[in-house]
């Protein structure tokens, strides 16, 4: 089957479950901004799959599924959760058993916990108290060598909003020797906890982020204005990292820079493979 490479099809997985928020918006800006500034001829479908149980076919090129409310084990045994990880393993499939065509995958938070599950990598926990902010995300060796991350600094700022989070105990880890641990929270010395995983290459076109890497500055200024948002960020962290992070939604080394290059990259990735096939 011949296809025109300067026609790409990207299906968007919204995780969301009806639930209002930004991050939706922020992943079609992302396509909409790289399709005009790259002059490439980009569609995408958005497929509502916990509340309406739509799941893309193999027909696209690019996936990618956003983050979402509640736990990653709300779908255990659920039509939707096996359709979700029966795409994945179509999408594992398809690309081992195409040398040269591959099609790629980014997942987010909600999805990238679930997808930790899947790939039997790391540990699914809930957090003791929920994270939600602008937080430092730090590189491991192998992150700084990932063609996702190339432009941020390290650390990088970003977006991060969970109540479940992904640890690393190393016996778990290590029973898909495939995936690579790209990036931790920082260190918390004073706190007797382990660094919660915040991005990981499942396989070679697989990757997921714990925190939004589309989420942007006018986004993260409504959440943080909003009362119950401020209230809690402040009894978590106090005013001082509150202000500091109102700071950071302005500051264009930070949410905004990262937003420009995460996703891009991805999707540079993903197209340089399809072009080369």
């Amino acid at each position: 089957m011949t296809r025109d490479r300067n026609k790409i099809k990207v299906a968007v997985i919204d995780m969301n479950n009806g639930v209002t928020n930004q991050g939706m918006r922020g992943i079609q800006e992302v396509l909409l901004r790289y399709q005009k500034e790259m002059s490439v001829e980009l569609a995408y479908d958005v497929f509502d799959l916990r509340q309406k149980g739509e799941i893309p076919g193999m027909e696209y090129d690019i996936y990618i599924s956003s983050g979402g409310p509640g736990s990653p084990f709300d779908g255990e045994g659920q039509q939707w959760e096996n359709d979700f990880f029966a795409l994945l393993d179509q999408i594992e499939a398809f690309n081992q058993a195409n040398e040269q065509e591959k099609k790629h995958a980014f997942l987010i938070c909600h999805s990238f916990q679930m997808a930790c599950r899947k790939f039997g990598v790391g540990k699914v926990i809930r957090r003791r108290s929920t994270a939600f902010g602008i937080f430092p995300i730090y590189l491991t060796e192998e992150g700084e060598d990932e063609l996702v991350f190339n432009g941020l600094p390290n650390p990088f700022y970003t977006v991060d909003s969970r109540d479940w989070q992904v640890i690393n105990p190393e016996d778990v880890f290590f029973s898909n020797t495939e995936a690579q641990v790209l990036a931790l929270e920082k260190e918390r010395p004073h706190v007797d906890l382990e660094r919660c995983v915040m991005a990981i290459r499942f396989t070679k076109e697989i990757i997921g982020t714990q925190f939004h890497p589309e989420a942007d500055p006018v986004g993260m200024k409504q959440y943080l204005l909003q009362e119950d948002k401020k209230k809690a960020i402040i009894e978590n962290h106090g005013e001082e990292k509150y202000l500091d992070m109102l700071e950071s939604v302005d500051d264009p080394g930070r949410i905004t820079l990262t937003r420009s290059i995460i996703l891009p990259n991805f999707l540079n990735e993903a197209l340089n493979t399809l072009q080369e096939a």
